[in-house]
C-alpha cells in the first residue's frame, strides 16, 4: 500500500484536462500566423480556415513524452529516457532543438546536452511543453516540476529555459485546484530562483499591473528588458503570458488576445495562456465559438512517422490516455489514487522531497554533468571540470559520484577504455559508503585527438551482478 492518498472527481478532472488541450490548440492556432512579429499586434480572433487546427511543436513534443511515459513507465522515465525518445521521434533541427540533438548525437547526456555551446538555452522550447506534466500530477507541483526539470534539461541545460518550464509547470499543476490567477503566479514564483530573469519578468508584470500601467507599456518594458538576448527568449515571452493572464482578469478571450498581441513567439504564448485558462475554467467554460471553430482534432508536424507510435489524434483521446496513466504516475511516487464522483482530496503529507532532492541535486552540481540512473544498487553522477573539450597533449579532469541505493557499503572497481596514445591517472577501486562514494580521474590526451573521443568507464560494484558504464565523451 502506498504511503499517501489522493482522490479526484473524475468528471471534473476530465473537464479540466480536456480544457487544457482545447485551450492549447486554440491559442496555438490563433497565434501561429503572427509568430516572429516584432511589433505590437491587433489580433481579434482566428485568421485560419474553419475546422483546421494548426500543428504546433508545443503540443507535438508532449505527445512524444506521453508515449515515453506509457511505454517505459513513470518510475523509469528520466532525462536520459526523454533524450532517447527525442532522437527517435522529434524531427526539428532549429535553435535549441537542433543544438540539443547535435550534442546528444555526439554522446553528451542531459543536462550537458542542453548546456554545451547552446546559445538558445534561455529560449522557449521547454516551457511550452509543460502541460503534460501538470495534467499527470494535478495539484502536485512537487511531482510536476521534477518531470519538468528532466524534460527541460535535455535541450536547455540548467538555465533560464529550464526555470521557465519549472514556473509554468508548477502554475499549471496548481491551477487544477486554485482559480485565483494572482495566487497561482505568486506560488509558481516560489519554485524558481528569486534572482533569475524569469522571476524578474514576472514580477515586472505584477508590479506594473498593481500600479495601473497600461498593458501596452508593460509589453514595451518586457521587450526592453530582453533586448540583450533578443527575440524567442523565455524571459520576455513568459512575461507576455503573465501579462495576458493578469490584464485579461480571467476572461479567456481577452487573456489570449492580450498575450498574442504582444508579438514575438505568438503561437507559444497564446497556446500556454489558453492551456492555463482551460485548466482553470474547464473545457465546458471555454467560449463555444472559439472551441467549435477548430474542433477536437490534433494535427502534428514535428513527429517522425517512420517509428512505430500511437500518437493521440484528438484532445479527447489525449485526455483519456492521461486519465488512464495517472494512477501509475501516482504509484511511482508512493501515492494511492482513487477516482470518485463526489470529492477532491490530496494528502497534505505528500512530501516536498519529491522535488527538493531532485532539484537540489541538479542545480548544485556542474552544468557540465550527467547522470546514469540504475534505480537498483546505485546511481552514477559524472561531472566534468569544464566544457568537454580536450586538445592534443592536453588534460581533463572527471569526477564520478556513486549514490548508494542499498543499505550495505561496498567497493567498486573501475576499468577505463582510453584511445590509443592516451593515458589517465586514477585509482582502480573506490569505497562506497552507506550514502555515497566518489572517484576522480585525470585524462591525458596523446598527440592525436579526434573530433569525438569516447572513453567508457565501467564501474563494477563488489557483491552486485550489474556493472554500470559511464560514457565519458570529450570533443577535439
Amino acid at each position: 500500500m502506498a504511503a499517501f492518498k489522493a482522490q479526484f472527481k473524475k468528471k471534473e478532472l476530465e473537464n479540466k484536462i480536456l480544457g487544457c488541450w482545447y485551450g492549447k490548440n486554440i491559442g496555438g492556432t490563433m497565434g501561429a500566423p503572427y509568430e516572429g512579429r516584432t511589433e505590437m499586434l491587433s489580433v481579434t480572433g482566428y485568421n485560419t480556415p474553419l475546422g483546421e487546427p494548426l500543428p504546433n511543436d508545443d503540443l507535438d513534443l508532449q505527445l512524444v513524452w506521453l508515449e515515453a511515459m506509457e511505454k517505459e513507465g513513470p518510475g523509469l522515465v528520466d532525462a536520459n529516457v526523454l533524450a532517447e525518445y527525442w532522437l527517435c521521434y522529434v524531427t526539428p533541427h532549429w535553435n535549441e532543438y537542433g543544438i540539443g540533438k547535435s550534442n546528444l548525437n555526439m554522446g553528451l547526456l542531459p543536462p550537458l546536452s542542453g548546456e554545451f555551446k547552446n546559445i538558445w538555452k534561455n529560449s522557449n522550447g521547454a516551457w511550452i511543453r509543460s502541460e503534460l506534466w501538470a495534467c499527470l500530477a494535478p495539484g502536485m507541483p512537487n511531482i510536476t516540476v521534477k518531470y519538468a526539470i528532466m524534460d527541460a534539461s535535455v535541450d536547455h541545460g540548467l538555465a533560464e529555459g529550464t526555470y521557465a518550464e519549472m514556473f509554468t509547470a508548477s502554475l499549471e499543476s496548481m491551477a487544477f485546484f486554485e482559480s485565483d490567477i494572482r495566487k497561482l503566479i505568486e506560488k509558481a514564483l516560489t519554485y524558481i530562483p528569486k534572482d533569475c530573469r524569469i522571476a524578474k519578468s514576472v514580477n515586472l508584470v505584477l508590479d506594473s499591473y498593481d500600479a495601473g500601467i497600461p498593458w501596452q507599456e508593460v509589453r514595451e518594458k518586457l521587450v526592453k528588458e530582453s533586448e540583450d538576448i533578443g527575440m524567442f527568449q523565455a524571459p520576455a515571452n513568459v512575461g507576455f503570458v503573465v501579462l495576458g493572464l493578469m490584464y485579461g482578469e480571467g476572461d479567456f478571450k481577452k487573456s489570449v488576445l492580450y498575450t498574442i498581441n504582444c508579438g514575438d513567439d505568438t503561437d507559444c504564448t497564446g497556446a500556454t495562456c489558453g492551456a492555463i485558462l482551460g485548466i482553470i475554467l474547464g473545457c465546458d467554460k471555454i467560449p463555444t465559438d472559439w472551441k467549435e471553430y477548430i474542433g477536437d482534432r490534433i494535427v502534428t508536424v514535428c513527429i517522425n512517422a517512420s517509428y512505430r507510435y500511437t500518437i493521440a489524434k484528438s484532445c479527447t483521446e489525449l485526455t483519456q490516455r492521461i486519465i488512464k496513466l495517472m494512477p501509475d504516475v501516482m504509484k511511482a511516487h508512493e501515492i494511492d489514487l482513487e477516482y470518485t464522483e463526489d470529492t477532491d482530496f490530496i494528502d497534505e503529507r505528500i512530501p516536498m522531497y519529491i522535488l527538493n532532492d531532485y532539484a537540489e541535486k541538479m542545480f548544485k552540481r556542474s552544468p557540465y554533468s550527467f547522470e546514469i540512473a540504475r534505480k537498483t544498487h546505485m546511481d552514477v553522477i559524472v561531472e566534468y571540470d569544464s566544457e568537454p573539450i580536450i586538445k592534443p597533449n592536453g588534460n581533463f579532469k572527471v569526477r564520478i559520484t556513486i549514490k548508494n541505493n542499498r543499505r550495505n557499503a561496498y567497493h567498486c572497481e573501475f576499468t577505463v577504455g582510453l584511445p590509443d596514445g592516451w593515458s589517465a591517472d586514477y585509482e582502480r577501486t573506490a569505497f562506497v559508503q552507506l550514502d555515497e562514494g566518489t572517484w576522480e580521474m585525470t585524462i591525458y590526451a596523446g598527440e592525436k585527438v579526434d573530433s569525438v573521443n569516447k572513453i567508457p568507464v565501467m564501474i563494477s560494484p563488489q557483491g552486485h551482478v550489474m556493472p554500470v558504464t559511464a560514457p565519458i565523451v570529450l570533443l577535439g
